[in-house]
């Protein structure tokens, strides 16, 4: 997509201190049970619901340099993995499972305006559990900076819900040299500070949507997402008005993100 033109300088000015609250369900749903029979699964819970960051740590998440709505740029990761020990105390950014496309932290301007700044995010990373792993489809959300006063007025980054969320690893033969997988759901897994209606009640005059955002993050991972898809519906209308042959593949898990 097209990014706007205006270009604008992020930062903080301040020398505060963020309160993040942390909070991690309770795994309710895994295809082969895990959830019951690995008792670290069964057990997962948040390191610390409530921690006091720094403001400087979320700087990671800010460009080096003026942006214009729509565009990306990669997020710093020391950062980052400060705040996903907040979840777990474990957590790894170079997946152990890749193809190439799944690795990265990448961050793009929504919106703003002459007070707030919106930013869009998107990071793979997973954590390393006793025995096995865990592996989060995303962690996505948004970093709201007040640009008048140089602080954070809200801040998510969170697993979205669908129907699944996790990639599973369980050694449960610790003698044996791989691991069995599962796949599951958990309903809230997430970092916060501030309050969601702050997010709510702005208007930002220069944006994209959410959606739009989303997408644009998605496709610095996945070159999948490059295609201009359509439903079934409309390749078969297509096919026939182009009096062309539908090559179908059918696959078993999303392209687009590391829930499997």
């Amino acid at each position: 997509m097209n990014t706007l033109n205006n270009k604008i300088a992020l930062n903080f000015d301040s020398d505060a201190e963020v309160s993040v609250t942390g909070f991690i369900a309770p795994i309710a749903h895994t295809l082969s049970n895990f959830h019951v029979e690995w008792e670290t699964l069964a057990n997962l819970r948040v390191s610390e619901p409530e921690k006091q960051h720094h403001v400087s740590i979320f700087q990671a998440f800010l460009p080096d340099e003026p942006v214009s709505v729509g565009e990306c740029w990669r997020i710093e990761e020391t950062g980052v993995m400060e705040l996903l020990r907040q979840l777990n105390p474990n957590p790894n950014l170079d997946m152990h499972m890749t193809s190439g496309d799944s690795l990265g932290l990448w961050a793009c301007l929504r919106a703003y305006n002459d007070q707030f700044a919106d930013i869009a995010f998107r990071v793979h990373a997973e954590f390393k559990l006793e025995d096995g792993w865990l592996t989060p489809s995303q962690f996505a959300g948004n970093l709201i900076i007040d640009r008048l006063e140089g602080k954070i007025a809200f801040f998510e980054m969170s697993v979205p819900a669908g129907t699944v969320n996790l990639d599973i690893g369980w050694k449960e033969d610790k003698e044996a040299s791989y691991s069995i997988t599962d796949a599951g759901f958990c309903s809230q897994m997430q970092l916060r500070a501030g309050a969601r209606e702050v997010a709510q009640n702005i208007e930002l005059s220069t944006s994209i949507t959410q959606e739009e955002a989303e997408r644009v993050l998605a496709g610095r991972f996945y070159k999948s997402e490059q295609i201009n898809w359509v439903s079934p519906y409309q390749a078969v209308e297509r096919a026939a008005a182009e009096v062309k042959l539908i090559h179908v593949i059918s696959i078993d898990g999303p392209l687009a993100d590391e829930s499997c």
